[in-house]
């Protein structure tokens, strides 16, 4: 190894950082992307028959994978609701976890330095929340960026120009829109209803029209395979099994593209009339820049088949789903953090 590359090695390490509902990712300044984990931490209550024994955790994908098959001594926390903090003590540890799974095998001589993301209309107390969250998890120096920017900036928009652009970005907890120019959120717009509130809209639909109650992880499986915001050219179908509301029996039925498009309508009118909220209240000269440039889409909720068609239809503006939508608000924030464009930075 050369000389350049050990004291590369010995600089304290510079992060950004996504905490999301569902998703926490990870970027680490000359490596990229290089975690992504679910949101969510369990712990494990200890026997209390066994003297000194203390409680033990499950963090992202393995904790996730033991949702709804839980005993009653493991408790699962998903420690951020509305892309904001909800449990503080959960939130701490799981960054905690996250950061020592990106510093592996790396040799740091300081605590790391991160730039993490924030809803635009957060509280000065969610701020704050964010702020100490990150500090107690081990960093040096904590920077705060807004989504739209970051989102923005990881869906290749040049947002320091005076030319005016629109992102929407779709979260699994909310639905933040802003309007960026010259390097700043201008207007910005947010409703919690996202990728969660697709899955709780499918779960109570199939509970009310098949009398089966579902889990979200076969809520999620629909979603993805034959959910829609339009109807489909050729209807689909899938098989789901439940327990049977009036048995209390496993069994299963078939679910159509159309039924799942009907349990849709009212997260999809959520979205489109926030969209247009938000259109009626952009500055005119900002609102002629978005009528030539049209919107773009991020987050893993714009992955909603023809998302982007029905908001087309819905505004008459064109609007483009942007490249890897899940990243790129991770991606904009290490963007952000690689050129050293602190003026975007809090």
């Amino acid at each position: 190894m050369s000389n350049i590359a050990r004291l590369l090695r010995l600089f304290p390490a510079e992060l950004a950082l996504d905490v999301g509902t569902a998703n926490t990712r990870i970027y680490v300044r000359g490596s990229g992307l290089v975690l992504d984990e679910a949101s969510v931490i369990c712990v494990h209550q200890p026997d209390p028959l066994v003297a000194g024994a203390r409680p033990t955790q499950s963090v992202g994908a393995k904790a996730k994978e033991m949702l709804e098959r839980l005993p009653r001594h493991i408790e699962a926390i998903c420690p951020i609701r509305g892309g904001v903090i909800s449990h503080f003590g959960a939130s701490q540890e799981m960054i905690r976890h996250f950061f020592g799974l990106a510093h592996q095998g790396r040799r740091l001589s300081a605590a790391p330095r991160i730039t993490i993301t924030v809803p635009s209309g957060a509280t000065p107390v969610e701020r704050r929340a964010f702020r100490e969250a990150v500090h107690g998890a081990g960093a040096s120096r904590v920077s705060l960026l807004a989504r739209p920017i970051a989102a923005a900036l990881g869906a290749g928009l040049a947002i320091s120009d005076a030319i005016g652009c629109m992102v929407v970005d779709v979260g699994a907890g909310t639905t933040e829109i802003g309007v960026i120019a010259l390097g700043n959120v201008v207007h910005c717009l947010s409703a919690r209803v996202g990728g969660n509130t697709f899955d709780e809209a499918i779960i109570n639909y199939v509970r009310r029209t098949h009398g089966l109650l579902i889990g979200e992880h076969t809520a999620q499986r629909v979603k993805m395979t034959i959910g829609g915001a339009m109807p489909r050219e050729t209807e689909c179908h899938v098989k789901i099994t439940g327990r049977n509301l009036s048995e209390g029996v496993p069994r299963t039925s078939l679910l159509s593209s159309h039924e799942v498009l009907e349990a849709l309508t009212d997260p999809l009118a959520k979205i489109v009339s926030l969209l247009k909220k938000a259109l009626e209240s952009t500055p005119p000269e900002l609102a002629s820049d978005i009528a030539d440039r049209g919107l773009i889409l991020t987050g893993g909720g714009a992955l909603l088949h023809d998302l982007d068609r029905r908001l087309r239809e819905e505004t008459g503006l064109p609007v483009v789903l942007a490249d890897a939508p899940m990243t790129c608000v991770v991606r904009g924030t290490g963007m952000a953090m690689e050129t050293l464009a602190t003026h975007f930075f809090e």
